[in-house]
């Protein structure tokens, strides 16, 4: 399989992690605030980014390498609580398509600038996924007024999550883990301090196993969408991964009986139509 190829299989596992860590960050914000939600799964991806630097014996990153670590966490942070927030509204939201679609635009600008533009049939896929992640992440029902309270929220998590991708993208290859728990430290720290300036509780550590979950799942999407970053455009490689809410959609779907509208169904079809062109 070519590098390109590679690069797609990494961004769709990412996706697919990704997705299934905000399903468990929505559930886990139904019973404690988005931001307790947030704090723990910042806290357990922690964890298990430091034993994977610990056992691999990664050095510390340089400096230009820890500050775009640490600015990309806190994005991350704030763009997780956002979408945590939105989810937890339930199918009403209108923030996962409007975060995921914003999200992608940044990488695929700061790409087309630095990279250049694509083949014609990438830049095709990129569109059409773009068209897919917005249809396949649109609630079910009516969203009324819950969905225009829900939209700053879904703009914020969009930039946020755009930031994170670039910034992301940045961090040193040879120093993946370490750079991550960088990263994840900031998060952990940044949502300490919101939830003390909201004089708000640490949330309990064994009280919420899904917000647990949730860390280690995106945890496991970071280290993911950095592989793909890896072998091919950081464009194609943040679309690819923007895909998640396909994810959380199914679970969404096959654990908690959601119904998936036409357009959810037209919109997988158009991802998978898109990840074809990408693969071109």
């Amino acid at each position: 399989m070519s590098s390109h190829g590679l690069g797609i299989l990494f961004g769709l596992a990412s996706a697919l992690v990704w997705g299934s860590g905000d399903y468990c960050g929505g559930r886990a914000a139904f019973h404690i605030k988005p931001l307790q939600a947030t704090f723990l799964a910042a806290l357990s991806g922690l964890v298990m980014l430091s034993l994977a630097a610990i056992a691999r014996g990664e050095a510390l990153p340089s400096l230009m390498g820890a500050v775009w670590a640490i600015a990309a966490g806190v994005a991350g942070m704030i763009g997780i609580a956002a979408l945590y927030g939105g989810l937890a509204v339930g199918n009403a939201s209108l923030v996962a398509p409007t975060a995921a679609v914003v999200g992608a635009i940044a990488p695929l600008g700061v790409s087309l600038f630095f990279e250049g533009w694509p083949s014609f049939a990438q830049l095709g896929g990129l569109m059409l996924g773009l068209v897919g992640i917005w249809l396949v992440s649109r609630p079910t029902e009516n969203t009324g007024g819950v969905g225009h309270r829900g939209f700053g929220l879904a703009i914020l998590a969009g930039i946020s999550f755009g930031g994170f991708f670039v910034l992301l993208a940045q961090i040193e290859r040879e120093q993946i883990f370490i750079t991550l728990v960088v990263a994840k430290t900031a998060a952990v720290v940044a949502a300490a301090l919101l939830l003390w300036m909201q004089r708000s509780q640490l949330p309990p550590l064994t009280g919420n196993p899904l917000g647990l979950l949730a860390g280690v799942l995106d945890a496991g999407g970071n280290i993911l969408y950095l592989l793909a970053v890896n072998f091919t455009r950081l464009d194609i490689a943040a679309v690819t991964a923007s895909m998640y809410p396909g994810t959380t959609v199914l679970l969404s779907a096959l654990l908690l009986r959601q119904k998936i509208s036409r357009a959810q169904l037209l919109g997988l079809f158009f991802c998978l139509c898109a990840l074809a062109l990408l693969a071109i």
